[in-house]
């Protein structure tokens, strides 16, 4: 089979939530993992029943995924650049979120054609190509699991690595069909800004010409996280439990928001300080930018591109990059 017939996915393995997109469709999984203990508690009479976490049965173990994972087993949440070369729990939400995608919207019926967008910083620096080859190595090939009991089973017959605020580049560029969006072919050969507020980074990346520009690109740990860490001093909850809170908004950020956000901007402009003016577009994405929509865009006096869904953008710029390259090569 050439790779023209295969179906394209994007994939971006984010700190807050795996996001994955095929067919037109995206879903999202909370990054929420923990071990199986093997320990259940029945209906309690008066109380009301939690929805159960999914459990997702691996080679190496069986992992609780997703919303409810940390109230069912021992949390685990590993931060470090390795996870994204097959540690346990990583795959288990990677297959976690495969599952989820084909029981809402079919099965995935030939070899993929996978996308993946990482963070910068784990594409920086000289171990920048072991990582790539190490991530590589770890998702080409036959998979196979099971989620509640019931088998899955995917071939990746291809996988690029990229970083996470490309994925939102060709978003914006290209459209459903992986051709450029009317008017956007141009922007290409311009300056554009993209900044993506994920939860454990902010990046910042600027392409000019089709080619990353150095010097306004870059990454810290100011992400959601950080705003978390400010709300919970006194730790007593996992990142896993102030996320859901956060998400269902039962968690009062009132005062740490305005504290995290100058971070952010002192971030964007230590970095690209009034550089950003020349640019053709500034994109902002990811999760932390839906907290920041009634500050961050006005800052770049009408410059600032929110997509339709900010949260999705990435895994949907990967999966049209890997439209359009499908296309180059048939």
């Amino acid at each position: 089979m050439s790779l023209s017939e295969t179906i394209p996915i994007g994939l971006d393995f984010g700190a807050g939530a795996i996001k994955l997109y095929a067919r037109g469709q995206g879903i999202q999984l909370l990054s929420q993992v923990a071990f199986d203990s093997g320990r259940r508690i029945g209906r309690l009479h008066g109380l009301e029943r939690q929805k159960r976490a999914m459990l997702v049965g691996t080679s190496q173990g069986d992992f609780y995924v997703g919303e409810n994972a940390h109230d069912a087993g021992g949390a685990l949440e590993n931060m470090s650049l390795d996870r994204f070369a097959g540690a346990p729990e990583n795959g288990a939400l990677m297959y976690g979120a495969m599952a989820a995608h084909i029981r809402r919207h079919g099965a995935f019926d030939a070899p993929v054609y996978l996308t993946v967008g990482l963070p910068l910083e784990a594409l920086s620096g000289e171990d920048a190509p072991a990582t790539v080859d190490a991530v590589q190595r770890w998702i080409k090939g036959q998979h196979s699991w099971q989620v509640d009991g019931h088998d899955f089973a995917i071939e990746v017959a291809e996988a690029r690595i990229t970083s996470q605020p490309v994925g939102g580049l060709f978003d914006f560029l290209l459209d459903g069909e992986g051709q450029f969006a009317p008017g956007r072919r141009e922007m290409f050969n311009q300056e554009v800004g993209i900044i993506s507020v994920g939860m454990s980074t902010t990046e910042l990346l600027v392409v000019r010409n089709r080619v990353p520009v150095q010097r306004f690109t870059a990454g810290s740990s100011s992400g959601v996280r950080r705003l978390l860490e400010l709300v919970d001093g006194q730790r007593l909850y996992s990142l896993g439990e102030l996320d859901t809170l956060l998400r269902a908004g039962r968690l009062d950020v009132s005062k740490a928001l305005p504290i995290w956000q100058e971070e952010i901007v002192g971030r964007i402009d230590k970095q690209w300080g009034t550089a950003w003016r020349r640019f053709a577009a500034v994109l902002l994405l990811g999760g932390g930018v839906l907290l920041l929509k009634d500050s961050l865009p006005y800052r770049f006096a009408g410059k600032a591109v929110i997509p339709d869904d900010p949260v999705l953008s990435i895994a949907r710029g990967l999966w049209k990059l890997g439209l359009f390259q499908l296309q180059k090569k048939g």
